[in-house]
């Protein structure tokens, strides 16, 4: 019963400035926090990290800004792809005879935006290389913006809190068939492009509101005995201040354990592939 949330754009609370949507009350995300890492998401490259070389990092444990030669993103591109095809932990895991699936629900309009023009993230376009489905059946899928509405002011009106934490829970539950389920939260990374100085009150409430369901949604699935793991690939969300990503460093947690060792997102990649009882390159 594993589950990997991957939020996208949600810098670590100990680097965020005061006022941010961390100051609340989070009374399963942030103690889980807490006892994790702060792992560095620059790599000692100049520049603002991107999802597309993060999440390669997390995705594969190899240092997807070194074979770029710079960050780069949003979406994989050519090189990133072919990393992502060969080294990605659901390839790899499915090569093994793991089962795999990326909990993600995804509305039709996504699927005619892509038959217009693909451009995949990094979880959907690896998920695809391990000739895995999107929107798999048998599971209770997971909107990435957990019930909030996808323009400003980005009001709750599909799911209540009480929802998110039950859909967490019935995940949970589901997780017993699988090895591995992900869940790729980029919403995060949305809300944070809508920051500025001064930061709207929609824009705050958006984001304090979207942690609270991250909340809710890790309280129901460690009340049906799921392992978690909560990542993220860069910073954004924590500094409403402004609206590009930062470089903020990101966290890396585990329910079951505290997590010492990582340093930075490769690191964090190669510590996943450890979990998942795959061969790494580091030691921890």
């Amino acid at each position: 019963m594993k589950v990997w949330i991957a939020l996208d754009g949600v810098g670590h609370p100990l680097d965020a400035p005061g006022g941010s949507a961390w100051e609340q009350a989070l009374p399963t995300l942030r103690p889980l926090v807490d006892r994790g890492a702060a792992l560095d998401a620059t790599l000692g490259v100049p520049g603002q990290p991107q999802s597309g070389t993060g999440q390669s990092c997390w995705l594969t444990g190899q240092d997807a800004v070194r074979v770029m030669g710079e960050h780069f993103g949003p979406h994989p591109g050519p090189t990133l792809q072919r990393l992502l095809a060969q080294h990605s932990l659901p390839v790899q895991l499915v090569q093994a005879g793991a089962r795999v699936a990326l909990a993600n629900h995804y509305a039709p309009a996504f699927f005619e935006a892509q038959r217009r023009r693909s451009r995949l993230g990094c979880f959907p376009f690896s998920i695809q290389a391990a000739r895995l489905p999107l929107n798999p059946p048998g599971l209770p899928l997971v909107p990435a913006s957990l019930g909030l509405d996808y323009r400003a002011p980005w009001l709750a009106h599909t799911m209540s809190l009480s929802d998110v934490s039950a859909l967490g829970t019935a995940l949970g539950g589901a997780a017993r068939a699988w090895d591995l389920l992900i869940l790729d939260l980029w919403f995060s990374d949305l809300l944070g492009h809508a920051g500025r100085d001064p930061t709207p009150v929609e824009v705050m409430r958006a984001a304090r509101t979207y942690l609270c369901r991250v909340d809710a949604l890790i309280e129901g699935l460690l009340s049906s005995g799921a392992e978690v793991v909560l990542s993220s690939d860069h910073g954004n969300m924590e500094n409403l201040l402004i609206k590009a990503h930062t470089l903020a460093r990101v966290p890396l947690a585990a329910s079951w354990t505290d997590v010492r060792g990582p340093l930075h997102v490769v690191h964090g990649g190669q510590w996943l592939k450890t979990w998942m009882g795959l061969p790494g390159t580091a030691e921890f």
